[in-house]
């Protein structure tokens, strides 16, 4: 059997729009840090973008004390990235941006301020359902598909040739044995990549084989002499016709990529994590269900689990948590799930500051990947009191 997984470069139009969103939270973070920030007075945000043919709209709900300079964010989000002419799809130095932010609504401050809360407590910043995943596949405990179409997604963006332009997407099929299910080998790789022809002389032919060395240099642990390369399938994709000259950009719509790249039986739950500050659950409690699952797997209880947290808006603790280990549990996961509901604190407040979730430069990395990196809810620091808890 066969399992694939895709993801997109950062140039893809809706990873721009997450990329904007969350530049927009860590500035807003930077500057409340300059005033004096902590969890009984952090901003609370929830940042919408839509991009499309050469224009930007910010919106969404925002609570802070700070001033930052959406315009400029916009802008300098977007030239970061690669956007800097209409050559590549956009320009940001041209591009038209809209700003329509507006104030947070008070029935739902009053849940998710500590000062404001029933509780004195920062309550979920909504309802809603959570999933994190983890398994033995890599060393970093995720599906292997998943690592390897986000190696080659960096390998593209860092490989410093202007051939590549900015906007791009990728994937890969595993083949994993219908017995064991463990994978087996590398079966295919797609790999999409607009291409500025301002900078390709000579041969086109020759794009295929830049793009084919690049592909398989990053996964050559994997490949065989049978793995298939496919490269721009339609024949050519010219970097005018991408990005927002193509198509639009949303934040959010990239869900499936950032989430474990539709790994069967790693579910999706929840909304968008970039564009939103950490008393919102679809942003912590993502992260935080994730660390449980991979410090169940680092600690041996199970080769495979998917932990579910459901939350209230303005109450703090979980509403629900439900694990599943796919049968492969040393114990079950009934008991699994109140070892978590002792050990693991999942409130907005315990995870907002176990993972540092009020650090800008955090927001500023994850739209490019959630678990790739060494983010403080990718610690394994809780295997001894999970082998302990459960008596193994």
């Amino acid at each position: 059997m066969q399992i694939s997984s895709e993801s997109v470069k950062i140039g893809h139009p809706d990873i721009v729009a997450d990329v904007i969103a969350a530049n927009v939270i860590a500035e807003i973070l930077k500057e409340e840090k300059k005033i004096g920030l902590d969890l009984s007075n952090m901003p609370h945000c929830g940042i919408e973008v839509f991009l499309g043919k050469g224009i930007c709209l910010v919106g969404g709900e925002v609570r802070t004390r700070a001033f930052v300079d959406i315009d400029e964010i916009a802008r300098q989000s977007v030239l970061s990235i690669g956007y800097n002419h209409a050559a590549v799809g956009l320009n940001g130095h041209l591009m038209g941006v809209l700003n329509a932010i507006i104030p947070q609504s008070p029935d739902i401050n009053q849940g998710t301020s500590c000062l404001l809360n029933k509780d004195h407590e920062i309550g979920a910043g909504d309802q809603g359902i959570m999933y994190g995943f983890a398994c033995d596949e890599t060393p970093e405990l995720l599906p292997l598909p998943y690592v390897l179409v986000n190696r080659m997604m960096r390998a593209f963006e860092n490989c410093g040739d202007p051939i590549f332009a900015p906007d791009g997407k990728g994937q890969v099929s595993v083949d994993y044995d219908i017995k064991t299910g463990k994978p087996v080998r590398l079966a295919k790789v797609l790999m999409s990549n607009s291409i500025d022809y301002r900078f390709v002389k000579g041969n086109r032919n020759k794009v295929r084989e830049k793009a084919k060395k690049i592909a398989f240099d990053c996964l050559k642990d994997c490949i065989d002499k049978k793995t298939e390369l496919l490269f721009n399938p339609t024949g050519e994709w010219d970097a005018i016709n991408s990005c927002s000259a193509a198509d639009s950009g949303v934040t959010g719509r990239k869900l499936v990529v950032q989430f474990y790249g539709g790994y069967p039986g790693a579910q999706l739950g929840g909304g968008a994590v970039v564009n939103k500050t950490p008393e919102k659950v679809d942003c912590s409690a993502a992260f935080g269900a994730r660390n449980v699952a991979k410090n169940i797997v680092a600690a041996g209880l199970a080769s495979k689990c998917s932990v579910q947290l459901a939350y209230a808006i303005g109450i703090a603790r979980p509403f629900s948590i439900y694990v599943n280990t796919f049968g492969t549990g040393n114990i079950s996961d009934e008991k699994l799930e109140k070892i978590i509901e002792e050990l693991f604190d999942l409130t907005p407040e315990g995870m907002i500051e176990r993972f540092d979730l009020l650090n800008a430069d955090i927001y500023r990395k994850i739209p490019r990947t959630l678990f790739l990196d060494n983010y403080p809810w990718e610690k394994t620091d809780m295997i001894k009191k999970l082998q302990k808890a459960a008596k193994v």
